[in-house]
């Protein structure tokens, strides 16, 4: 373990981390809020301070590997999820740590469950923070500190694929540096656009901005107890659809596009999945909901922003879905656990690894059939490696052990106990980085409900869905630790 390294890199990320608190004190000002400046201006100064001596430790040997890359990854979202919760606690809103941490975790993570069962009471500065995670967790706390670190003092590779989302974590540039910033350009720019149209639509500059940054990290939290349906608004509900959607795609699809491969981005296997997936899925619940709307129309346009909502696993809702038929909701707990595109903002086990295990899956049974024949499993037009199919498979292991574990330790002394829907879908939808659930954790509901030691697990659930498991797993490990 190359702890010089490890300790130079959260060093500058608790650096980082302390700048991003400075943004909330700008709102605070705006409003008038000076009450609320030292919720952020104290934990700005003690991550300055945590972090100045770190950072400036003189490293020797700079080349590092997948362990030290997983480490720095996982101890920074752990860091900046304790340093995240303080201005919660310090400006009262939310004072128990628990909470406070679990509500932290949820916007880092973009996972958008909330302890919180009304949170228009919150301060201006407070909410933005709030919201303001999701939009900094969205593309990766690390991904932003490798646009503005030396190339030669990180590597970048493996903290790259440690944060990034999918089966495989590739640079669309030769320098990890450079795919960091191109990525964060596209991510900024998507944003600015969403925050404009719905400007356009009447929605205010403040909630415009928070709403945008919750569709762009697909987080879901809102500024409103009754999320987007509290704007009765056609033209937003379509708005934020079409950017969930779009950042539930692959970002090196959009820079295909910008590049002017152009016919080689519509033909990614992986997005035309996932556009098949959303409108077979959104056409099914169309039609089961009809009975209970006022017209097909009105139908379609609940369930393809519900489908979108989820399958971007941003978890926000224009209706109570909890309520729809059985049929509906199975479709929704399906497009919960797959999630959006690999190397995009959105969680679950991705879109690439479902089609990877389905083909893998075939190719076996083909195998059983006929012992002789040779199949090659393919993506993208690629084949994959034994290395690369048998990660996917234990990568999915660990997602179901992860849900039913949590399951059964969410069972002791919780609410609802004995609710077995409630606990499998609280756990679920936190790993999958999705929000609400069914039933007590649905989308008219909180995690309030839980007690400490339910948050405390699934907050655990949440960091490892955003980090792709292995990061914390890691943790645990004691080889990890050894020199």
């Amino acid at each position: 373990m190359n702890y010089r390294l490890v300790f130079k890199i959260i060093g500058k990320t608790m650096l980082i981390a302390a700048a991003l608190l400075l943004v909330p004190v700008i709102v605070a000002l705006v409003y008038k809020e000076t009450d609320k400046l030292s919720a952020f201006i104290i934990p700005a100064a003690a991550l300055c301070a945590i972090g100045a001596v770190p950072s400036c430790i003189k490293i020797k040997e700079r080349s590092y590997g997948a362990k030290e890359g997983f480490v720095i990854v996982a101890l920074c979202w752990l860091l900046l999820s304790f340093a995240g919760c303080v201005p919660f606690i310090v400006s009262g809103e939310i004072p128990g740590l628990a909470d406070a941490f679990f509500e932290t975790v949820s916007g880092f993570t973009t996972t958008g469950a909330s302890v919180l069962n009304d949170v228009e009471i919150l301060s201006r500065s407070v909410m933005f923070w709030r919201i303001f995670t999701h939009w900094i967790g969205g593309m990766g706390v690390l991904v932003f500190v490798l646009t503005v670190i030396p190339e030669s003092e990180t590597g970048g590779t493996y903290i790259f694929s440690a944060e990034s989302p999918g089966p495989s974590a590739t640079k669309i540039v030769g320098k990890m540096k450079y795919t960091a910033q191109i990525l964060y350009g596209i991510y900024i720019v998507l944003t600015a656009i969403c925050t404009l149209f719905l400007v356009c639509g009447g929605m205010s500059f403040y909630d415009s901005l928070l709403n945008a940054f919750s569709t762009a990290g697909t987080g879901g939290l809102s500024v409103h107890n009754g999320s987007i349906a509290y704007y009765k608004s056609a033209y937003v509900e379509i708005v934020l659809s079409v950017f969930m959607f779009l950042f539930g795609v692959n970002f090196n699809v959009y820079f295909l596009i910008v590049s002017g491969s152009v016919l080689k981005a519509l033909k990614s296997e992986e997005m035309i999945t996932y556009v098949v997936m959303l409108a077979v899925s959104a056409f099914v619940i169309a039609v089961n909901i009809t009975g209970t709307v006022a017209n097909f129309g009105v139908a379609l346009r609940q369930a393809f922003f519900q489908v979108t909502s989820i399958s971007s696993t941003t978890g926000a809702s224009t209706a109570n879905f909890d309520k729809w038929p059985a049929l509906s909701k199975s479709v929704l707990l399906f497009l919960t656990m797959i999630g959006a595109c690999g190397g995009s903002t959105g969680g679950g086990v991705k879109v690439s690894r479902m089609v990877i295990l389905l083909k893998s899956c075939f190719a076996d049974i083909r195998k059983t059939v006929n012992k002789r024949e040779v199949v090659a499993v393919k993506f993208e037009n690629k084949p994959l490696t034994r290395t690369l199919v048998s990660g996917v498979y234990s990568f999915f292991a660990l997602y179901i052990f992860i849900v039913i574990a949590a399951t059964v330790l969410l069972s002791f002394g919780s609410f609802a106990e004995g609710d077995v829907l409630t606990h499998f879908t609280a756990s679920l939808t936190c790993i999958s980085n999705v929000g609400p659930g069914l039933n007590f954790v649905g989308p008219t509901c909180s995690f309030a409900g839980y007690n400490a030691f339910s948050k405390c697990v699934l907050s655990f659930v949440m960091l490892a869905g955003r980090l792709e498991i292995y990061p914390m797993l890691i943790l645990f490990a004691p080889r990890t630790w050894k020199r």
